[in-house]
């Protein structure tokens, strides 16, 4: 099986600023990150597609007991893209302690920040992150 993307061209695509997803051909639906087959149909027939980044925090929790090499307190979300695929990464630029139910629905731009490896990983990776969309 061929990969429309590989893991080396999505991290690559990451670190431009760039988030590539797939869309099946099948039924339609996207995703992201990028996977094999599609969650929706099962589907392999998947085109590479660019996506805006943009979307809503849909749920998130704070966390204050990290696993070993991470500096709590900090906030995960789970956010809905406009594109449809829902995405987990680090809420930033907010304080965990002001993380309150308003949150929910706002929305965000999904980010990345270059994160060490340590003996658990693969070696330094690009970790997804969510900022606020600034208000007009």
């Amino acid at each position: 099986m061929e990969y429309p993307i590989t893991y080396q061209k999505y991290e690559e695509g990451l670190a431009r600023g760039e988030f590539l997803g797939l869309q099946c051909k099948s039924c339609g639906s996207i995703m992201f990150p990028p996977m094999a087959v599609c969650c929706e149909c099962s589907g392999s027939e998947l085109k590479p597609v660019p996506l805006s980044g943009k979307g809503r925090v849909r749920t998130f929790t704070v966390v204050r007991v990290a696993p070993e090499g991470k500096t709590p307190p900090y906030i995960v979300a789970m956010v809905e893209l406009d594109e449809g695929p829902y995405v987990i990464g680090n809420l930033v630029n907010l304080d965990p302690d002001q993380a309150t139910m308003d949150l929910m629905g706002k929305e965000v731009h999904l980010g990345t920040r270059l994160v060490g490896g340590d003996m658990y990983s693969i070696g330094d990776v690009h970790a997804l992150t969510f900022s606020f969309v600034e208000q007009h």
